[in-house]
């Protein structure tokens, strides 16, 4: 059962949103102010956050500001605001989808479900792509065997950290597929590491330790990287 953090000021509301909430399966949790919701979060880890706007003590943005410094956490917002400019700074705070007020519960419910089945879908795709396979993958003069933790370029052994290697692993089981920065660093990093840097200094070692291969790991502008893929012969 999927665990939800309403954080809503007005009563009425919040007891009516519980409910239905609740009527569809998940267990929800309330908070009625911005650091309240935040020690919840803290504690409990749910799976999603309906967070109001306007709240008393530390508003949605400020709490919303506050969670994505070491969160991930689905967040669906809920306003009265409805101008494009209020839904674009959400969404660029970290929102993952945004409703505006009055909405139908009909409607909160289908959001919910629907954010709650891409993470699962994302967690999915996540383990697969963290377990990998281990037969050894060529690219070209590139050789990497997983299971030696082995890496070589026309024959000679690379130097690669342990995050480098796994990075290359990922890459080059996937040319063509772009990956953004936040999924390498969840696939790839063992440790937690805020912010994107992390990942776009490892792309920079890959490039130098490839030569001219390197070139071929390419940044997807607003994305991330992805490998070229190689043209086949003839």
């Amino acid at each position: 059962m999927a665990t939800i953090l309403l954080v809503e000021d007005a009563r009425d509301l919040a007891r009516v949103i519980r409910r239905e909430l609740e009527a569809a399966g998940y267990q929800v949790l309330h908070a009625a102010d911005g650091r309240t919701a935040l020690a919840l979060h803290e504690r409990e880890r749910p799976d999603l956050i309906v967070l109001d706007w306007m709240l008393p003590e530390l508003d949605g943005l400020e709490v919303l500001r506050e969670l994505r410094r070491s969160s991930g956490t689905l967040v669906l917002m809920l306003t009265a605001r409805s101008e494009e400019v209020d839904r674009v700074i959400g969404l660029e705070l970290g929102a993952d989808d945004y409703l505006t007020k009055p909405f139908s519960m009909r409607e909160l419910i289908a959001r919910v479900r629907a954010l709650l089945r891409r993470a699962e879908l994302l967690r999915q795709a996540l383990a697969a792509d963290r377990e990998g396979s281990r037969m050894p993958v060529s690219y070209g003069p590139l050789h990497l065997d997983p299971d030696q933790h082995d890496a070589t370029l026309d024959g000679r052994p690379l130097d690669l950290t342990p995050n480098e290697f796994r990075l290359l692993h990922l890459l080059l089981r996937n040319p063509g597929r772009a990956f953004s920065r936040s999924y390498l660093l969840d696939t790839v990093w063992d440790e937690p590491v805020v912010g994107d840097r992390a990942v776009d200094n490892a792309i920079h070692r890959l490039r130098r330790k490839l030569g001219p291969l390197g070139e071929r790991i390419e940044t997807v502008w607003g994305v991330g990287y992805r490998l070229r893929p190689l043209q086949p012969p003839g």
